[in-house]
């Protein structure tokens, strides 16, 4: 059982993906992250002695502490910060916990040089599903640029941003599959919610609504929010629910279905 400022991994991982999830600071020694080079999904890497005072992101928010086995250094800093009125818990047994149960880890070398990403303008499926998957198990901080398709790439080499969901770029479609399956597998994302909902994106991205029931729900929504909104970090913001609702589905209600009124002739 966990001790009252603790937080088990099977509990952190049902937060992990929601809107409010806590954030996450992993305090671990270079020597620790260079015997195991990964980090919990949405973490970010900060020195232990970085906490005195906070960092001004932290505040107002809960953040969940990491070190190597939930010891000194992550009951130190989250002592720190609840002494700044922050409400802070330490994952119990810390990162060697996590991975021993098997919990999904982001290798470091796979994580871009900046927190910026570009791709074209107008999106609808991929383009939204992409920058939700990224903010909230890669990077909460990251930013997108959405510019006109024929410059994607020089923005991407002149702004040292991460292209997109593009021809001929790294984390674009493959064979049959879309990007937002081509992040899952770069970023070691595969936990069966996020398997669940990549077959819908993937169906309504491709139009193979053969693959998937809800794919046509998805392009219609899709379609509808791109003709709403001109301002396409408004469709992001409006698009960030719509992903939400969806991985709750995926994880929690893709087993319920609706029969009202109850017992209906077919």
């Amino acid at each position: 059982m966990p001790g009252p400022n603790q937080i088990t991994p099977a509990q952190l991982m049902r937060l992990i993906g929601v809107p409010d999830a806590p954030a996450i600071v992993d305090v671990r020694l270079p020597e620790d992250l260079a015997a195991d080079p990964r980090l919990i999904p949405g973490s970010l890497i900060l020195p232990h002695d970085r906490f005195d005072p906070a960092p001004a992101n932290l505040h107002g928010q809960k953040v969940i502490v990491v070190c190597q086995k939930g010891r000194k250094l992550s009951e130190g800093v989250a002592a720190l910060l609840r002494t700044q009125s922050i409400d802070a818990q330490v994952l119990e047994g810390g990162s060697m916990a996590w991975a021993e149960a098997a919990l999904p880890m982001i290798p470091l070398k796979a994580y871009p040089k900046t927190n910026l990403w570009v791709t074209r303008h107008r999106p609808k499926i991929d383009r939204i599903a992409c920058p939700w998957l990224i903010r909230r198990f890669i990077d909460p901080t990251a930013r997108f640029l959405f510019v006109a398709p024929t410059e994607v790439q020089a923005v991407a080499d002149r702004f040292s941003a991460t292209p997109f969901d593009i021809e001929d770029c790294f984390y674009s479609h493959r064979g049959e599959t879309c990007t937002f399956d081509t992040l899952i597998t770069e970023f070691a994302l595969h936990t069966e919610p996020l398997q669940r909902l990549a077959q819908v994106v993937r169906a309504a991205d491709t139009d193979r609504h053969d693959l998937s029931p809800q794919a046509a729900g998805l392009l219609a929504i899709s379609v509808g929010l791109s003709r709403q909104f001109r301002n396409d970090l408004e469709q992001l913001d409006v698009g960030m629910t719509l992903y939400d609702a969806l991985y709750r589905w995926a994880r929690d209600g893709h087993e319920e279905g609706h029969d009202w009124p109850a017992g209906r002739s077919a």
